[in-house]
């Protein structure tokens, strides 16, 4: 049988040139498109659901929020597993799908059914699906250089600017903020004053919400003219918190300011990010998209942050503190470095050996072909270009040569007419 294809192969040398400029062609075309990650993605094709609902304890999450949550999601098609954890003012349900199982697919089913679980949950409890990322989705971390700045503003700087540029490059599914002080408005209640005009916590709290509000109007017309009428009721400084009326006793309203007081200060924290000893930091973690090219996102968020850093403040820059295209790159070089060493140390032992260049260059051309072979089988089955993957194209090139070798030799004896 081999003889005959090695026949064949001899007698037809335009096809198989012809076959070779084929598979070269898509070789290259499947190391280009092949996406490229550092490290192999192990983790599992879940769905998040996340439900926040603060100030309350982790056993009623779990009874109000949880359990109604996983027991509705129960019997959703070609799901392995439904894990959930219940925590201070937040739950969290993992549905793991089989592998094989289209992530978007996935969510789409687990959405139908949380339209349904709506209905069991606390007023204004609101469930919503994690972003569309991996575990080892984390492909770029950075913080705010910002010397002399507070950590209110950058993290306000972080949220309201460069959190939704980021957003809109291509294959990012989130940009997750994270250190400094979310500012906030607060009102703190003197409960003394509450009780002798004899209001409730959550007449201040309706009031507050009620005033915090536009409101639309109608059309007027005047002299021809037409006006659109409308109410203007967001609060934009402290001191219109401070006149909202509460209730009116005797003609005279009672306001925020007379039975507490308002603040500007940040929401209460479960910790603080620290970098390298030098103090607090305010920064972003970019998620990749599920199924994407981790060296392409990365490039792109790269030129992205270039143009962002045209509109923060002054002495406000972007600092790396992860940069997974570092090891990416790594990886890539090592591989070229591999073969590239493989293809010399072939040709001076075949030279050395037999003294013909044109049987080292047949052992040497297989060594590229193999490897776009490598790649192209990768593509096909959807295995991505990383260090595992890489590592062992390498290492099957050097067991590829020594077969190559042995051949050659083998040939040249039997052309020169020597026996074993």
């Amino acid at each position: 049988m081999i003889s005959r294809l090695i026949e064949a192969a001899l007698r037809n040398r335009i096809i198989v040139l012809l076959i070779a400029a084929g598979v070269i062609i898509y070789g290259v075309y499947a190391v280009k498109t092949t996406p490229v990650d550092a490290i192999p993605d192990l983790s599992e094709n879940q769905v998040i659901i996340f439900t926040e609902w603060m100030g309350r304890n982790p056993q009623i999450i779990e009874d109000q929020v949880t359990y109604p949550l996983v027991s509705n999601l129960q019997g959703i098609p070609r799901v392995k597993n439904i894990r959930a954890n219940s925590m201070f003012g937040m739950s969290f349900v993992f549905v793991i799908f089989d592998d094989n199982a289209d992530i978007y697919w996935a969510r789409t089913r687990v959405l139908e059914r949380l339209n349904s679980a709506q209905r069991l949950l606390p007023q204004g409890v609101t469930p919503t699906l994690g972003p569309d990322g991996t575990g080892l989705g984390h492909v770029y971390w950075y913080t705010l250089d910002a010397p002399g700045y507070d950590l209110g503003e950058l993290r306000a700087l972080q949220d309201w600017y460069i959190r939704f540029a980021l957003q809109t490059v291509e294959g990012v599914s989130e940009v997750a903020s994270f250190g400094g002080f979310q500012k906030q408005y607060q009102v703190v209640i003197d409960p003394v004053k509450l009780q002798y005009y004899n209001i409730s916590l959550m007449d201040v709290v309706n009031k507050i919400k009620i005033n915090n509000n536009d409101v639309g109007g109608r059309k007027f017309e005047q002299s021809d003219i037409g006006y659109i009428i409308r109410g203007l009721g967001y609060i934009k400084d402290i001191s219109q918190i401070e006149e909202i009326p509460v209730v009116t006793i005797n003609s005279i309203p009672v306001r925020i300011k007379d039975i507490g007081a308002v603040q500007m200060g940040g929401e209460l924290r479960l910790g603080i990010i620290e970098e390298n000893g030098e103090g607090e930091k305010v920064g972003g973690i970019v998620v990749m998209r599920y199924g994407e090219n981790a060296k392409d996102v990365i490039d792109r968020l790269k030129i992205k942050l270039d143009d962002v850093q045209k509109g923060l403040p002054p002495g406000v820059t972007f600092k790396t503190a992860y940069d997974r295209s570092d090891l990416i790159e790594a990886t890539i070089a090592t591989l070229k470095e591999a073969v590239i060493e493989e293809i010399i140390i072939v040709c001076l032992v075949l030279f050395i050996f037999l003294l013909h260049v044109r049987s080292a260059l047949v052992v040497v051309i297989t060594i590229p072909m193999s490897v776009l072979i490598a790649f192209i089988m990768m593509k096909w089955f959807g295995i991505t270009s990383n260090i595992m993957s890489l590592a062992g194209v390498a290492l099957a090139v050097g067991d590829l040569v020594d077969a190559g070798i042995v051949m050659v030799e083998n040939a040249m004896k039997s052309l020169s007419g020597e026996t074993d």
